[in-house]
């Protein structure tokens, strides 16, 4: 065996072309079988180690695949050297590829330990006031820069110091190329230190057309989930130099705001008879306000004497105002409005589509659906309690109040045709008198 072998050897030493083949396949296999080894086995097993810990989510980021491409490129590159025949430029070659993709990998393997870090914070309970992901990603940028300089000089087999001396001059010229990460960098800084948006805050930015939840911010864009469930991403430095509305203050006073009108007809706005207040005073929550209005009123109207006697100088209770009252109570015993919030009945000033009647209150939870329901109450019972007070909506004439508009004029313009059909005409009298 030992004599086939040094035969083999002998022939191969003959054929130098021959055997820097063979020794050349022999290092390539050698890489082979290594990466097989760190890939089937250890990789494997370190990954079967990471299940059994629960973080299952930590082999996403393949750091340690990446980390295992190291050895197979390290055998390449100091096996190189062994490979008998070879040219030197082509050793300095393949020195050269590997170092740098060993740097390249390197540098891989750090951006996925910088989503691991991320991962990890964000477990955090409050990750999502101070996020660091701009941050990190400003890190990954300065170790893929170096990592780039550092691949460069492996390649060129130059030393880095020459690179890097001749950045100086393109320091002008990196500030243009990069002054959207300088100024998205800068406002990262400035939202996380002044707390101006969160992830998960309610953010409205219509000049964006943007209205809905924040589920991430980065160093370059902040993305918005809007309510439709389409995505806005917004520049990170728009949130410093723009305008916006942040609703979180709504979200942890726990009351949002009801703002709106009940447009009243004006003319349908009277003082109360005595048959229309005994009528009112059904209503449990007026019957109070009824009595000591009523009392109040009275007193006025005895220090009046003998002008008390007009009913133009004395005062009286109005079904607006009785309505008003009535509105305020209502909304007090409402068991979904904050009682602690501010509470208000008022009239706005008259405006061509009526008297605007505004109710202003907070509900006491800040669910949109919830939200929506207790508004949508309130206003159902206001406006079918209106005729009770004689109140009526102002509404600007539809097609079927302009169709029975008509069919009244035309009953009220039959009569008087058939009326005018049943006169003689002049010539039809000449006729007859002659």
């Amino acid at each position: 065996m030992q004599d086939e072998l040094g035969i083999w050897l002998d022939w191969l030493r003959n054929h130098p072309e021959l055997q820097t083949l063979v020794a050349s396949a022999a290092l390539i296999f050698a890489a082979w079988l290594a990466n097989w080894i760190v890939k089937r086995i250890l990789v494997r097993g370190v990954y079967q180690l990471v299940r059994s810990s629960r973080e299952t989510e930590l082999q996403d980021f393949g750091i340690i695949r990446r980390l295992s491409n190291i050895v197979p490129a390290l055998i390449l590159s100091i096996g190189v050297n062994t490979v008998p025949g070879l040219p030197e430029a082509a050793v300095t070659v393949v020195r050269n590829v590997c170092g740098g993709f060993i740097v390249l990998t390197i540098a891989l393997a750090l951006g996925a330990l910088l989503d691991i870090i991320n991962m990890i914070y964000r477990r955090r309970a409050d990750a999502h006031v101070h996020p660091i992901k701009g941050y990190l990603q400003v890190v990954k940028i300065v170790v893929y820069a170096i990592a780039t300089i550092l691949i460069i000089a492996t390649l060129i087999d130059r030393s880095p110091l020459i690179l890097l001396s001749g950045l100086g001059a393109m320091a002008a010229v990196l500030l243009l190329i990069f002054q959207d990460t300088i100024l998205s960098l800068v406002a990262s800084v400035q939202i996380s230190s002044n707390d101006i948006i969160r992830v998960g805050d309610w953010i409205e930015m219509p000049q964006l057309n943007a209205d809905g939840d924040v589920i991430d911010i980065a160093l370059h864009t902040v993305k918005v989930q809007n309510w439709d469930k389409t995505i806005t991403n917004i520049p990170t430095k728009r949130f410093i130099s723009d305008s916006f509305k942040n609703w979180r203050g709504m979200q942890e006073s726990g009351g949002r705001r009801i703002k709106r009108s009940l447009f009243l007809d004006q003319q349908s706005v009277h003082f109360l008879s005595g048959e229309e207040c005994e009528h009112l005073h059904r209503f449990n929550l007026l019957d109070e306000y009824l009595t000591e209005k009523r009392r109040e009123i009275d007193a006025w109207n005895a220090k009046l004497e003998e002008r008390g006697k007009e009913p133009v100088n004395t005062r009286r209770i109005t079904n607006i105002g009785s309505f008003r009252a009535y509105v305020e109570r209502y909304l007090r015993s409402h068991g979904g409005i904050h009682q602690g919030m501010t509470l208000m009945v008022r009239q706005l000033s008259p405006t061509a589509d009526g008297l605007p009647l505004e109710i202003y209150c907070f509900t006491n939870t800040v669910a949109w659906t919830q939200y929506e329901a207790i508004q949508s109450d309130i206003f159902d019972h206001l406006l079918a309690i209106l005729p009770e007070f004689g109140l009526r909506v102002f509404q600007h004439p539809s097609g079927g109040d302009m169709r029975d508009w008509c069919a009244s004029l035309g009953q009220r313009g039959e009569p008087a045709m058939r009326e005018r059909e049943s006169k003689p005409t002049a010539p039809e009298r000449d006729a007859s008198r002659s």
